[in-house]
């Protein structure tokens, strides 16, 4: 098994680079995600439905791999982990180049989400083993806010491309290009990580591929990624399509990544000091008011203003929810509390898209958004009533 050392400053030097490396990575991956829809109905004349089971399938073999994931991570060298799932990733952006029907996008999507599901574990762990234990809150909000920061420019830069050209190839390469910059920036980080060898081997068991106590936070956390899935997803069709913008639809996007990189550098000092419940109670809130307002007000005041409440709640949501799942676990499950989490997010947005890119062939976006909603409702009275109060009698930490 690998024992990892925390870092003594939260700003070392190769938590700085696993942080470019990672913007980087998520940069190539939110490149893609508003034009994929499109893609698959403009070139491969797929419709709704076809669209949603196409990209639900990246979120089923993402899913797959994440127990298995979290054990290898726990149990292996994570740099080669990391490296080479990297690697995988990243090349696998050529293939969408030369996909020339349904069937060969979704084979193509398949593998993506397998390797996904692998390295975004590794990524993630190896980012919070070189975090100080009492600086993890922070920590975790500044890895989000990364992510966050190329959630807006990734959509922005992908749908201003496409409006001045419209090609989608070219997209897909310069997804390639930026990715092979991230994996040579990760080359240069030193993990301070040993071979630590144990006394006593522990016995293969469910738990260490999924953290079971984690299941009662799960189910809340399942409805956050539910809505997610449908914003990102479908966001910049509902736009065009419902809304009526003709152009600017990528300015969700940035509203949406401001609010989530604004909320997540305010809320880290105050998970540091406990205040989960709170934190993930207002986000909650939050979210469902964003979604309401998303399709009440159907004009563009609604659309960029829901943006930003939507970014704040889940940027304070997401961390939040990380954190119990790795204060439920014992130290030498930190990678398993990871993919569990990861387990959830992956669950959740694959079954949002399946089912929003459904309720919009039957009715529309605003309908799909409208049960999504409710759907987050359920997830907080789930959370209020029950989640909470079995997380503080389990908590480990």
């Amino acid at each position: 098994m690998q024992k990892c050392e925390p870092e003594e400053s939260l700003w070392s030097k190769s938590f700085v680079l696993l942080l470019i490396g990672s913007f980087l990575l998520f940069f190539a991956f939110y490149l893609l995600m508003p034009i994929l829809p499109m893609f698959l109905e403009e070139d491969l004349l797929a419709d709704k439905a076809s669209v949603g089971f196409a990209l639900f399938v990246y979120s089923v073999t993402a899913l797959v791999v994440r127990p298995f994931a979290g054990y290898m991570v726990d149990n292996f060298a994570r740099r080669q982990l990391l490296l080479v799932s990297y690697a995988a990733f990243v090349s696998i952006f050529v293939f969408y180049v030369l996909v020339q029907s349904l069937s060969g996008f979704v084979w193509v999507r398949a593998l993506h989400g397998l390797v996904f599901g692998l390295l975004t574990i590794a990524n993630s762990t190896m980012a919070i083993d070189m975090m100080p234990t009492h600086r993890r809150g922070e920590g975790v909000g500044y890895y989000g806010a990364i992510m966050s920061l190329a959630m807006a420019i990734g959509p922005m830069v992908s749908l201003h491309l496409y409006e001045l050209y419209g090609n989608y190839d070219a997209l897909f390469l310069l997804s390639f290009a930026v990715g092979m910059v991230g994996l040579a920036i990760m080359l240069f980080i030193k993990f301070r990580c040993v071979e630590h060898i144990e006394t006593q081997k522990e016995p293969i068991s469910l738990d260490r591929f999924y953290l079971l106590k984690g299941t009662p936070i799960a189910f809340s956390l399942l409805t956050v990624a539910f809505s997610y899935g449908l914003i990102v997803t479908y966001v910049a069709v509902y736009g065009i399509t419902e809304v009526g913008l003709k152009m600017g639809a990528s300015l969700f996007f940035v509203l949406f990544a401001m609010g989530i990189m604004f909320s997540r550098f305010s809320v880290g000092k105050l998970l540091d000091k406990g205040y989960f419940s709170g934190i993930i109670l207002v986000g909650l809130v939050l979210a469902i008011s964003g979604l309401v307002l998303l399709v009440v007000i159907k004009n563009v005041y609604g659309f960029y203003i829901s943006a930003i409440m939507l970014g704040v709640a889940y940027g304070i949501i997401g961390p939040a929810f990380q954190l119990l799942f790795i204060n439920l676990a014992q130290h030498n499950q930190r990678g398993t509390a990871n993919s569990s989490y990861f387990i959830m997010w992956d669950l959740g947005i694959g079954l949002g898209v399946l089912f929003g890119g459904n309720v919009a062939s039957m009715a529309s976006y605003g309908d799909s958004y409208l049960m999504a909603a409710v759907v987050l409702l359920v997830g907080l009275v789930w959370f209020r009533w029950y989640a909470l109060s079995y997380y503080n009698q389990h908590k480990l930490r």
